[in-house]
């Protein structure tokens, strides 16, 4: 087993990374004093991890899309009861999640941390699938589809993703389609749950008052030997154009929603994390609410306090994001386009950007005070094979420089997807 401290020079905080002889890695963030600890326990196994292979398949497997959400609903269901049941008897407060490249279950407590890292070790190493309980969620899954159907504010980010993107998965629900999740079967479950559930493809985080070499006990009494299967996830090959310029679906809401995005090409490990953390400062300094054009924007009744920018990047998928609500969406692409490009011309404001950097920092530290956020940042950093502290140190080597460039190579005007989500009656024109 390997054991290693990871320090920081920077903030002066380390915590424990152990290599486990069951191929997974366990990070543990310990916090003298701290009352509260969160655990993750995490697979890189998502929505768009629908095509993969390992070394005992011939070639590359695809399934059909909402597998690992399903997964995640039907894990929470052993033989003998239900694990929230388990979770009541130690005070825990437990949770799941499915994103587009991972799912993770994870448990905030006050008091018995070890017995509930041992209930949620054992529940997730521990499927139960019968075609009965499978045919069961369909209906109730299918129900969250149709749910999100009629959901304004989900609608309009996947019309922008299906509509900035041809082939990559990102552009399909989490939870899959009524249709695609016909086809899901036990036998289906099984199959990418003894692939992607393996502990090599895992992380386990704990930050909070633990004590590692108890954590270790627990990790050493409930892990099950995983043998390395070689797992290799792919996609088709993706354009660097958009797919569709604009995307309009009406909907029973009082104000047209909007959400305009800019596809760039994705990067990955450290150059991914950088590349978000510098397109992050861009999308401040042209538009958040201390800037001169979003005040602009505002004061002339084009934008309201709904608006906001962010980037959406993870597995072959990279966008910088603006939406809210407006009267005129298309008037709204229009001004972000023409701010885009005379900042291209006329260049970034360099005091605001000194001034942005002092304040992200400082909430990357403030940051290091809270439980659940350091569990995540060492889940999410460990599964890209960095470190808790990558995020610090590259917001504080980041230059006005490396923003500008960033400006110039992430934003091509010409690469935009308008996503409109109008009012059932009609749309106010200005």
């Amino acid at each position: 087993m390997n054991k290693e401290v990871i320090r920081n020079a920077r903030t002066g905080e380390e915590y424990t990374l152990i290599k486990h002889p069951t191929g997974l890695d366990i990070y543990v963030w310990k916090m003298d004093n701290f009352s509260t600890t969160h655990a993750l326990f995490g697979t890189k196994y998502g929505s768009i991890n629908t095509k993969f292979k390992t070394k005992n398949d011939p070639d590359f497997v695809t399934v059909p899309n909402g597998i690992a959400h399903y997964l995640e609903h039907k894990l929470f269901e052993n033989e003998d009861c239900d694990v929230f049941s388990l979770y009541a008897k130690t005070g825990a407060s437990a949770n799941a999640y499915t994103s587009f490249d991972r799912t993770c279950y994870l448990f905030t407590t006050t008091s018995n941390v070890y017995e509930s890292l041992e209930i949620l070790l054992n529940f997730v190493q521990s499927p139960y699938f019968t075609e009965e309980t499978v045919r069961k969620e369909q209906g109730i899954i299918g129900q969250e589809i149709r749910m999100y159907d009629d959901n304004a504010g989900w609608r309009v980010f996947f019309n922008m993703l299906q509509g900035m993107y041809h082939n990559h998965p990102v552009k399909i629900d989490i939870a899959g389609t009524v249709e695609s999740i016909a086809q899901i079967n036990a036998d289906l479950l099984y199959k990418c749950y003894y692939t992607f559930y393996n502990l090599n493809n895992m992380v386990l985080s704990i930050a909070g008052d633990v004590d590692v070499d108890k954590v270790l006990e627990v990790c050493d009494k409930c892990l099950k030997q995983n043998e390395n299967i070689e797992l290799e996830t792919a996609f088709e090959d993706e354009p660097e154009t958009v797919c569709e310029k604009e995307v309009v679906q009406k909907l029973e809401i009082a104000m047209p929603m909007f959400n305009i995005g800019f596809k760039a090409k994705p990067e990955s490990g450290l150059a991914a994390l950088k590349a978000e953390i510098e397109t992050n400062f861009v999308l401040s300094l042209i538009a958040n609410e201390s800037s001169e054009f979003y005040k602009k924007l505002y004061d002339e009744g084009i934008i309201n306090s709904t608006f906001y920018s962010e980037v959406f990047c993870g597995d072959g998928y990279f966008c910088s994001i603006f939406g809210g609500e407006a009267r005129d969406p298309r008037l709204v692409c229009d001004k972000i386009v023409e701010e885009i490009d005379r900042c291209k011309r006329e260049g970034l404001d360099k005091k605001r950007f000194n001034t942005i950097k002092k304040a992200y920092y400082g909430s990357l530290i403030k940051g290091l005070d809270d439980a659940e956020n350091l569990a995540t940042i060492m889940l999410n950093n460990g599964m890209e094979g960095l470190s808790a502290f990558d995020r610090i140190e590259a917001v504080a080597d980041c230059t006005f420089e490396d923003v500008t460039n960033r400006l110039m190579k992430q934003f091509n005007t010409e690469n935009v997807t308008l996503s409109i989500i109008d009012p059932v009656n009609g749309r106010e024109e200005k």
